[in-house]
């Protein structure tokens, strides 16, 4: 199993409220009955087995100190610049096994510290993201789509923008014309990106938050992967399902590897969309014989009469951004959807 991206959020937190309390165990409790002597720095060597990132101190200090009369030398636990042969220091041995020491904190005050900075990123993202969500619909309410209206059929093109961060997304028509898009406005790495989507053909803009794509692989057949992203502090697949709708994945026929998209709105089709390569409009997909034969995220070739094209537009902007073959975040809804229609063809 692997998680990608901020939906590791909860992950985070959990991993590192483990390594709060290992901290404090380790820095208050390991060593509750471990009693201070002063020991006497003998040697300084350089750790063999250590990492060198040319950053942290490789260098460990032999110590010597006495207990019940008894010498004993053992190396510490830490490494401090102003160490040299000869310098005395506080350590705390094991009464039980004097030859087990601690000097000072040790290590346990850097898994506390690393754990109580992991918890205060995690709880501020989520404070953040739900902040911007609320302010966002306080200035601009619910996300209100248009009616469905039917025109004539026509054929369409969902593009992505490579190459940079701040990529963005469209909806042209045969003559490369911009009916719809999505503009990122905010890149950010702590909480969701700001987007401004644009109806062309409407003349309005509305801004949106576009969160980080959250990724779960599960690499079993038994558990379905799992990708989504948060649009407006709601995920991407309830929110389309809330606004009603469903979608019907496939193998495109006669395609290899290209996913297909029957998409309906309230049980009524809209759209039948195809996955493309880069050059999703035809004369471009001509000049690039080879590269069109491939099936690149986030480009689309379209077929709808709908004359609104706000909730047909963020249908497509879902599987852009999380990469998922299906409207359930997953894949194996497209594997079923091809053999039902195998099936189905076969009767």
């Amino acid at each position: 199993m692997s998680i990608k991206g901020p939906g590791i959020k909860i992950f985070a937190l959990i991993m590192g409220v483990i390594a709060l309390g290992v901290g404090i165990w380790m820095t208050f409790f390991q060593s509750a009955d471990f009693k201070e002597t002063t020991a006497t720095i003998v040697t300084i060597t350089e750790d063999e087995n250590f990492a060198d990132d040319h950053e942290s101190d490789n260098r460990v200090a032999i110590v010597e100190y006495k207990v019940d009369g008894k010498t004993y030398q053992s190396k510490l636990d830490s490494f401090a610049p102003d160490y040299k042969v000869g310098k005395e220091v506080t350590v705390r041995y094991d009464p039980k096994d004097p030859s087990k020491i601690h000097s000072g904190l040790g290590f346990g005050i850097y898994v506390l510290v690393i754990g109580a900075v992991i918890i205060a990123v995690v709880i501020f993202t989520m404070i953040r993201a739900k902040t911007s969500v609320k302010k966002l619909k306080g200035e601009h309410g619910e996300t209100v789509y248009l009616p469905s209206e039917k025109r004539e059929e026509r054929e369409l093109y969902f593009l992505t923008d490579t190459g940079t961060p701040k990529y963005g997304h469209r909806i042209e028509d045969k003559n490369h014309r911009v009916l719809y898009e999505a503009k990122m406005t905010k890149f950010t790495v702590t909480s969701p990106f700001g987007f401004d989507f644009i109806d062309h053909e409407h003349k309005t803009t509305t801004p949106h938050l576009v969160g980080h794509t959250e990724e779960t692989e599960w690499d079993t057949l038994l558990i379905d992967n799992h990708s989504t992203f948060t649009f407006d502090g709601e995920d991407i697949w309830k929110h389309l399902k809330r606004h009603g709708i469903t979608v019907q994945s496939q193998l495109a026929k006669g395609k290899l590897l290209r996913p297909s998209y029957s998409i309906f709105r309230d049980g009524e089709g809209i759209a039948y969309v195809e996955s493309t390569g880069p050059y999703a409009h035809e004369e471009d997909e001509e000049q690039h014989k080879i590269a069109s034969k491939l099936s690149t995220q986030g480009f689309f070739r379209i077929r709808t009469s709908e004359k609104n094209l706000d909730l047909l537009f963020v249908t497509l902007l879902a599987f852009a951004r999380s990469g998922a073959v299906d409207s359930h975040g997953g894949t194996y809804g497209m594997l079923f959807g091809t053999l039902k229609n195998k099936m189905g063809n076969n009767q």
